[in-house]
Parts: C-alpha cells; structure tokens; sequence
C-alpha cells in the first residue's frame, strides 16, 4: 500500500480530498452537499457482517414492514449485509426496535456492493417532500 494510501495524503495524480471528512486537528470539515453524507457504516471485517444507517422521512404512505405494517414520520434506515444477503431494516428515529422492510431482503454475492445497494434504498426512500 502506497503511504498516501495509509496516511489519507493525496497519490500523485489524484485531485479527490484527502481529509476524508477531518481536519489535521481533529475537528470535523465544514458540512457539504454531498450525497451519502451523514450516512454511517458497520463492519465486523471485510467479508462480515456489515450496515450502513442513514435517517429518512419516507413519502405520503411510509414505509411498509413485516412486523408491524407501515411506519411513517422521520425514520433510520439500515442497510444490513450478512451471508451474502442484503436486508433493509427502519426503525423510528432513536427507537429501539428494527423492523424488515417488506421486499426489502435480496442476495448479494460481493459485499462491495453494500455502498450502492444503501445509496439506492435511501433515493427510493427518502421523500421529505412528499
């Protein structure tokens, strides 16, 4: 692995940031529009368990679940990967319970992938505007 790879510095060539969200002191960067930003991921290695969570406000008719029906109002998605499937959880904001997304469980063969799949679920979910 190149230093650059392993310090966060910029590879020759490369004109992407290198801060990754922090500043040299620590203190976070000022906010930006960037998709996927506020997201947060989980991993317990590289081939393990895995989740991204990102907070929705689904559309008119919310969001529908297996164990409890709809759920509507400000909401956590996660984005779960485990044994070679993806599964979508919500849960009320700061609540406890996780309830499976209807439809919302398909294989996936490389956990790569999981950053996509969690992208996709929250454009399709995330409707604040109705």
């Amino acid at each position: 692995m190149s230093e650059g790879a392993v310090t966060g510095g910029e590879a020759k060539g490369d004109t992407g940031p290198a801060a990754a969200g922090m500043t040299a002191d620590g203190s976070a960067e000022p906010s930006a529009a960037v998709p996927g930003a506020g997201m947060v991921a989980d991993s317990d290695g590289a081939g393990g368990a895995q989740s991204r969570t990102a907070d929705i406000v689904p559309g008119p008719g919310g969001v529908m679940t297996d164990e409890v029906g709809v759920v509507t109002g400000e909401l956590t998605l996660r984005t779960e990967y485990a044994d070679g499937k993806v599964t979508l959880r919500v849960q009320y904001k700061d609540a406890d319970e996780w309830y499976a997304v209807t439809g919302g469980s398909v294989p996936l063969a490389d956990p790569a992938g999981l950053d996509a799949v969690h992208a996709v679920a929250v454009a399709l979910l995330h409707r604040p505007e109705g």
